[in-house]
């Protein structure tokens, strides 16, 4: 795996391209001298973590024949204070399920995922987050 950061302009916007050339950009905000223009990297841990366990959860539904469904998922993280590098302290993914999804087989879902199989949740438990989840599911 391998992933290139090219700098796009004099401030600090930043295109990253994997090596099948799908790129996303980074940037600082306003007040610290960016642009605004970009996911700060530690927003893109929060969405990483959202993005692998979701991948995870449909993946599990998907083995169980749920697939007809909308899903939306939050991620919030609260980051330690007064540290030259501020952690993420907690980090809670909050998963919402519209459709004909049974509540069990969601939760279940979503708790083997947080707990087992994503990666981006270990290695934010690795650093000292709390990772935590919700389930809500509307018909």
């Amino acid at each position: 795996m391998k992933v290139t950061l090219y700098r796009i302009n004099n401030s600090y916007k930043l295109e990253a391209k994997n090596d099948t050339g799908r790129t996303i950009f980074f940037d600082n905000t306003k007040d610290s001298g960016g642009d605004d223009e970009g996911f700060r990297p530690m927003q893109s841990l929060l969405a990483a973590a959202g993005a692998c366990s979701s991948i995870d959860v449909v993946s599990i539904l998907k083995k169980q024949k749920i697939e007809s469904y909308d899903l939306l998922i939050t991620v919030e993280g609260e980051r330690e204070t007064g540290k030259d590098a501020n952690l993420w302290k907690t980090v809670h993914l909050h998963f919402q399920f519209t459709g004909d999804v049974p509540k069990e087989k969601a939760q279940r879902a979503v708790e083997l995922s947080v707990t087992k199989y994503c990666s981006v949740s270990k290695t934010l438990e690795a650093a000292g987050a709390v990772v935590t989840s919700s389930v809500d599911v509307k018909s």
